[in-house]
């Protein structure tokens, strides 16, 4: 990367608060687990993880300056002997968390924290912010970029993302989920991400005609001159002016590279256009389009035959437009209490209990190279083959497995509050995502209505939810 900061003060009040009375009470010793996980939305039935790095980072430059200090203190709510605390503050715990590319599911946990209850509740806002956009964003470009089929895209989000930081990241986090590339020059020197671009509708206009304009570009780019041809009129003037610079690059030993649409009925506009290319000999031109497009834009106009080569998606990816949030939480699973890990759940609602106790993720394939299932365990926990689940609520729907193998999801990133994670190429982490997500049926990842995916927790985490249940029940 670049650079890096310290976020340390990026966080909620009640973190500190929260901190401040752990110091106090003489509990922010305790060892405790949190995992984070993300529910159920809409059409949000998987997920591509994404923003682990950054949270890394986060966590490794954690720390509280002098200016820290000073600010905290002049809140008059924090005990001297925690803000001492703060000063000299550094991570100790241990943190598991599923790679960069990883496909997830919601209830199961991407992140598991094991540290001194003190540390593990410092970071959690953070820790949210970060992988919550990075995995949105990630996700929602796996699903336009599984829309496109064999076509590529681009991710041109950036004017329209909410703030600088939504439009870096989110341009990181749309390669891992597929993109092809970006347009967001910054993300590509921070991350090494390819960058695409030609020129917008105020350069044609800057010139008495479109011809004029499209030829001074052509004598700019020679090699990769993508005209955008939608000004005016896109097949009365745009692409005929465009195929008269053609020809005159073409008879300099130059190939032009195509045009771009960015308005209009494209796949109308598209089908005329391929024709008039290819009647001027310009077989090869790739065909650019853009104009506020999403997924299921895109899958209509494939279905219409439209003939658009690379799909430029800005808004609707950048910021995730139909679910602009991934709802992704932190809860206490365990806690120390007298020397002894206690489990803990949450029961307010069924949408809102949580699995308690101290997990493990694993991933079971059949015989076939398929994903089956996923399975949250309690660590230690031994798997049988064959295996047999059981729902949790409905427990006349049972499955078994056999001669199936498993993959564990999470691994380790801080041991004791050492780094152990070897950050990995972001073409990497796309690579990953694309091979994964080919272990999955095509009905777990159609747009509308997908199947839900068994996620399943094993025979001994149900035992002891069930029997949690009934203590906590007056």
């Amino acid at each position: 990367m670049k650079h890096t900061r310290n976020l340390s003060m990026m966080t909620d009040l009640y973190q500190l608060t929260m901190a401040n009375g752990y110091f106090l009470s003489g509990t922010h010793r305790a060892e405790a687990v949190f995992d984070m996980f993300f529910r159920h939305k809409g059409q949000l039935n998987l997920g591509v993880f994404a923003g682990l790095e950054q949270a890394v980072d986060y966590i490794k430059n954690l720390k509280f300056d002098s200016e820290d200090i000073a600010y905290l203190r002049s809140l008059n709510k924090f005990a001297p002997g925690f803000l001492d605390y703060l000063a000299d503050f550094r991570f100790t715990g241990t943190v598991y968390s599923a790679e960069e590319g990883e496909i997830v599911f919601p209830y199961e946990p991407t992140m598991i924290v094991k540290a001194p209850l003190i540390e593990a509740q410092i970071i959690e806002t953070a820790l949210l912010n970060i992988i919550n956009h990075q995995t949105l964003i990630a996700t929602k470009a796996s699903k336009v970029v599984y829309a496109a089929g064999d076509k590529a895209v681009v991710e041109f989000g950036l004017r329209r993302a909410q703030g600088p930081d939504a439009g870096i990241y989110g341009s990181r986090a749309s390669i891992i989920g597929g993109c092809g590339g970006t347009s967001n020059v910054l993300a590509g020197q921070m991350f090494g991400i390819d960058i695409k671009g030609t020129h917008s509708h105020s350069w044609v206009m800057s010139f008495g005609s479109e011809e004029e304009a499209f030829e001074r570009f052509s004598e700019i780019y020679p090699d990769s001159c993508l005209l955008l041809v939608d000004t005016y009129d896109t097949l009365n003037s745009g692409i005929p002016a465009a195929v008269k610079v053609f020809k005159k690059l073409k008879a300099k030993g130059h190939k032009p590279l195509g045009i771009r649409l960015d308005s209009g009925d494209l796949a109308y506009l598209s089908k005329r256009a391929r024709i008039m290319l290819d009647e001027a000999g310009f077989k090869d031109a790739v065909i650019f389009a853009s104009g506020d497009i999403d997924e299921h834009i895109i899958s209509s106009l494939n279905a219409q035959g439209a003939m658009i080569d690379v799909y430029g998606v800005g808004t609707k990816l950048i910021t995730s437009e139909n679910t602009p949030s991934l709802g992704g939480v932190y809860k206490l699973s365990s806690i120390q209490l007298k020397g002894k890990h206690t489990p803990r759940m949450k029961v307010s609602s069924r949408e809102k209990m949580t699995n308690p106790g101290h997990k493990r993720v694993y991933r079971l394939y059949g015989e076939d190279g398929m994903a089956s299932a996923d399975l949250i365990a309690l660590d230690g926990e031994d798997l049988s083959d064959p295996l047999t689940l059981e729902h949790e609520t409905d427990s006349w729907k049972k499955f078994t497995l056999k001669n199936y193998t498993v993959r564990e999801l999470l691994i380790p990133v801080f041991k004791d509050g050492k780094c152990v994670y070897k950050p990995r190429k972001i073409q990497d982490s796309a690579k990953k995502a694309k091979e994964e997500l080919g272990r999955f049926w095509e009905e777990y990842k159609r747009l509308l209505n997908p199947q839900i995916y068994k996620v399943n927790v094993s025979p001994q985490l149900l035992s002891l939810k069930k029997d949690m249940l009934r203590e906590i029940k007056p």
